[in-house]
């Protein structure tokens, strides 16, 4: 796996961002594959947030080699003592595990079911097709609602949501007023796998945006956005905005549909996400009605 785009983040003192995608005419592999299509093409990021020798890297990336890279840096910068926080169990989030196969993986207990339930297909490229991620490392801590985790004297609370997918983890550094969303909120539009479950969604985020956090940084996202410290709390109300036209009855042009937040600057356009579009506008079209 290259490499080459790779670039290191520090949105926050403490918190590195490591941000691979959107780079024009780059594609991972030939023909349809999970990394380029659902994660290199929208730009994704895994966080490490360091105190002391200490850290947490929030989700192993795409591949071994960029979670390997991550373990890298932070040894170069001291860290002997790293425990892995998995947001849900998508493949651009679990294809590195196997670099922390050491360490501590912490994941909710609806994370650890699916990878459980999926493992062999996971192992031999048989769910959501190539590259195969083998040996995937199962989570072997695991919780359920809420965690807090002691990160060098720093407490930190690990929130079980049905965002995005109904195993999301979310980290809230309430020092510090940080954020760390996953795939609960992307910029531009969320990805909806499972719209039956809007209502949820859209009481989850309220609840995210009852903690009142200073800065979110969601795994996809602008990176000149990410380098600056994340997004505002905006990034939460424009998403139910987005669930709430999507149950609506949303436009067929993203444009149209996420259009005053565009232009508020909360979310930047970003032309990969039309497929996105298109395809929560299809799984909403496909919902089973009453």
């Amino acid at each position: 796996m290259s490499l080459q785009h790779l670039r290191v983040l520090e949105p926050h003192p403490g918190v590195l961002a490591f941000y691979d995608g959107r780079v024009e005419g780059f594609r991972f592999a030939e023909g349809p594959n999970w990394v380029d299509d659902g994660a290199l093409s929208l730009g994704v990021a895994s966080y490490a947030l360091i105190v002391a020798d200490q850290a947490i890297v929030y989700d192993t990336h795409v591949s071994v080699a960029h979670a390997a890279f991550i373990r890298q840096t932070l040894a170069a910068r001291g860290v002997t003592d790293i425990r892995v926080v998995l947001s849900h169990w998508h493949l651009d989030h679990v294809a590195g595990t196997e670099a922390y196969a050491d360490c501590p993986v912490i994941a909710n207990v609806k994370t650890f079911a699916h990878l459980s339930d999926n493992k062999a297909g996971i192992e031999d490229g048989s769910f959501h097709g190539a590259p195969a991620i083998a040996p995937l490392i199962l989570p072997d801590t695991l919780f359920d609602g809420h965690m807090v985790l002691d990160l060098g004297g720093e407490e930190l609370h690990l929130i079980a949501a049905n965002i995005h997918s109904d195993d999301a983890t979310v980290i809230w550094w309430p020092s510090r007023l940080l954020l760390f969303a996953g795939d609960t909120v992307e910029d531009c539009v969320t990805y909806v796998g499972e719209p039956q479950g809007f209502d949820t969604h859209l009481a989850d985020l309220a609840r995210l945006a009852a903690l009142d956090p200073a800065w979110v940084l969601p795994n996809h996202g602008a990176d000149d956005v990410i380098a600056e410290g994340g997004y505002g709390p905006d990034l939460l109300e424009a998403t139910q905005d987005y669930i709430r036209a999507l149950q609506r009855g949303a436009p067929s042009q993203m444009f149209q549909a996420i259009e005053p937040w565009l232009k508020a600057g909360t979310l930047k356009y970003f032309a990969p996400y039309e497929a996105v579009h298109q395809q929560n506008l299809t799984r909403v079209a496909e919902m089973p009605r009453d």
